[in-house]
């Protein structure tokens, strides 16, 4: 049987949840619309809940339970966060996520108020932004101390800021920049993960427009904290034998690495170590029955959910598949091609019964 992909209904749903602010530790707005996009698909049996910590799970019923899957997939991107009100009334960040301060320069930003929900926007840039008036603009470091936010609005004084209602703490919004282009590219920040979340829900999608069941009850992990860390580590039926996450970083362009944006790529292992031979080697296999294009990588600087999950104490095999992206952790990009091999795979490894 064929699974065919609405890449057109994945990509539309992309594009949403981008523009749908998401840093790690802010989750008001992204959880609530993957939840509806989950329950507009209407598959048989689809149960939604939401754990203390935040993170949305959604569990298929399978045509056995004998051996129930998890499969994963985080909501979470990178961002930051206000460290300090300096004293002429621009901002110092903390990073939230790890990521190279130099691709934050020159970015537009939206600083979220987190007592009373006003926003204002920014830019992020050196302290030493023109090369009119300094050497520092080209030659200067960008880290914590020399990065600050330039807002848009008029302040000069660290009172002055503080009366806008902003402080410490508050979340600062990297905007996406989301380009669909005319030759099948993604391009925005925060594709790591927000694709593989869209690749999640596109075969999800394909499984119940063709009226297919997953072979074994599947648990769909949507973390909140997967960027720091501990995005996996709880809520999980203790009786599930395979985790399969999809996690865009899984497949990042770059010297010396094997993926491309054209294919799915399939991780034999990253920073925590080989993942689960077995699982690995049916996913190639579901690959070369069904045209498939596939890349097999390892990733030396990189953890996944699955990573987090047996570190917790998760005894299953685990597997780890995504999307070929460019740039990762920076301005990102990907292909459709990508989209739709992911998520075909996913859709046939759901269905497989192993």
């Amino acid at each position: 049987m064929e699974i065919k992909i609405d890449v057109d209904r994945m990509v539309q749903m992309l594009v949403g949840l981008l523009n749908t602010p998401s840093p790690t530790g802010y989750d008001e707005e992204a959880v609530p619309y993957v939840r509806r996009a989950l329950e507009e698909l209407q598959a048989p049996g689809l149960e939604l809940e939401e754990t203390v910590k935040g993170t949305l799970i959604a569990t298929l019923p399978g045509r056995s339970d004998s051996a129930p899957r998890i499969v994963a997939a985080h909501l979470d991107t990178l961002g930051a966060m206000v460290r300090e009100v300096k004293g002429n009334g621009r901002l110092l960040l903390t990073q939230i996520g790890g990521y190279a301060w130099q691709t934050l320069e020159g970015e537009n930003v939206t600083v979220h108020c987190v007592r009373d929900g006003r926003r204002y926007r920014g830019t992020a840039q050196t302290v030493h932004p023109s090369v009119h008036t300094s050497d520092e603009a080209k030659q200067g470091p960008r880290d914590e101390e020399t990065m600050e936010v330039r807002l848009d609005a008029r302040t000069a004084s660290k009172e002055e800021t503080l009366a806008l209602g902003i402080d410490v703490g508050d979340f600062v919004f990297i905007d996406p920049r989301v380009e669909v282009t005319e030759t099948g590219f993604v391009k925005s920040r925060h594709l790591d993960d927000k694709a593989a979340v869209a690749v999640v829900w596109g075969a999800l999608q394909a499984l119940a427009a063709a009226g297919l069941q997953p072979a074994q009850c599947t648990t769909v992990l949507m973390s909140i904290y997967e960027e720091v860390g501990h995005g996996a580590t709880g809520g999980l039926p203790t009786d599930a034998v395979e985790m399969l996450v999809v996690d865009m970083a899984a497949a990042t362009n770059g010297e010396h690495q094997n993926s491309t944006e054209y294919s799915v790529g399939i991780c034999a292992k990253d920073s925590s170590g080989p993942y689960d031979l077995r699982l690995r080697r049916r996913l190639i296999g579901l690959c070369e029955a069904h045209g498939i294009p596939y890349r097999i990588d390892t990733y030396p600087h990189y953890g996944s959910d699955a990573s987090a999950y047996l570190r917790a104490g998760g005894q299953v095999r685990a597997g780890l598949i995504g999307p070929g992206l460019d740039a990762s952790h920076a301005y990102e990009r990907t292909h459709r091609d990508s989209l739709e091999a992911t998520a075909k795979l996913l859709a046939y490894y759901l269905i497989d019964e192993g």
